[in-house]
């Protein structure tokens, strides 16, 4: 296979890492599986140019993009629907969608683990035509990762650190959402602190990412409470994969859902796969089964 690697030299865990040995090993390992390899090492403001002059070439079978996940999204969204496959190497915070696709946390584990790996059609979810590989949320969510923004963070712990001062923040003084909720047909007016969406259904047990990414249903999650403390509780639940244990959240599974804000202010956000964005007055959600090529290893229990 023709393998086309963007590393982002700014970005994540690739800040700190030694790309003279990690580049080496990418091409020494690939090229003992017969692979032919190019590698392109760009700084943060060249990744999305990058991502979209290697999406639009016809003479590679894999991009592999190392970054978190909001580099990850804009990455499958660029390659989903062609014959382009996308590569994980996990060099961001959390790195739930290679989690998802159970590629090796550690980078010379992921590497050598692709480097053998098998191309398999996988889930992709869309909000209002704009792809996601793991959640979109509105809410409390959206609101604590505006808070997050606001601090200063260089490196993977910084941003944790961040993240937990914009949680205490945001539970200090809880967004509501109102809301009409349309799913397969059914509707539903709330208000509420939080609902969110998943390509995939959350697996138990652990941080939220999916187990199947070949799953082919949404997540749906939607928050009953108001109270500050059991919204944390839910939080603390959700991150520690006990969830379903809590009665302060709804879970379904649904092919589709439209989320309608009636009355929605300009400022309002959402969050994409990790990344702020303008809220629409209406989300439509839906999963397009099999939409995205992915290089996984070959070993992933979803085979």
């Amino acid at each position: 296979m023709d393998i086309h690697v963007i590393l982002n030299r700014t970005g994540g865990t690739l800040r700190t890492t030694d790309l003279d040995l990690l580049t080496a090993l990418i091409r020494d390992e690939f090229t003992l599986h017969g692979h032919r390899v190019e590698i392109e090492v760009v700084d943060g403001h060249d990744i999305a140019r990058a991502i979209r002059q290697a999406a639009a070439r016809t003479d590679i079978d894999v991009m592999m993009v190392g970054g978190g996940d909001g580099t990850v999204s804009g990455a499958a969204g660029a390659v989903a629907g062609t014959d382009i496959a996308l590569a994980v190497l996990p060099a961001g915070t959390m790195n739930l969608y290679a989690r998802t696709l159970q590629i090796p946390l550690e980078l010379s584990a992921a590497v050598n683990a692709l480097a053998s790996g098998v191309i398999v059609d996988v889930d992709i979810a869309m909000v209002n035509d704009k792809p996601f590989v793991h959640q979109f949320a509105v809410g409390v969510h959206a609101r604590m990762v505006r808070m997050r923004e606001k601090f200063d963070y260089g490196s993977r712990v910084g941003k944790m650190w961040a993240s937990t001062k914009a949680v205490m923040m945001t539970l200090q003084s809880l967004p509501l959402v109102r809301l009409d909720v349309e799913i397969d047909g059914k509707l539903e007016k709330i208000e509420t602190p939080a609902v969110a969406v998943s390509n995939n259904i959350y697996g138990d047990g652990h941080l939220p990412f999916a187990d199947n990414p070949r799953g082919g249903t949404l997540g749906v999650y939607i928050c009953r409470t108001k109270d500050r403390a059991e919204v944390a509780r839910l939080a603390f639940d959700v991150w520690r994969g006990r969830w379903k244990e809590n009665p302060s959240l709804t879970v379904l599974q649904a092919q589709q859902v439209e989320l309608y804000y009636p009355g929605i202010s300009r400022d309002k956000r959402a969050v994409r796969d990790g990344e702020l964005e303008s809220l629409e007055p209406k989300s439509i959600v839906s999963i397009r089964r099999g939409g995205l090529k992915v290089l996984v290893p070959d070993e992933a229990s979803y085979l």
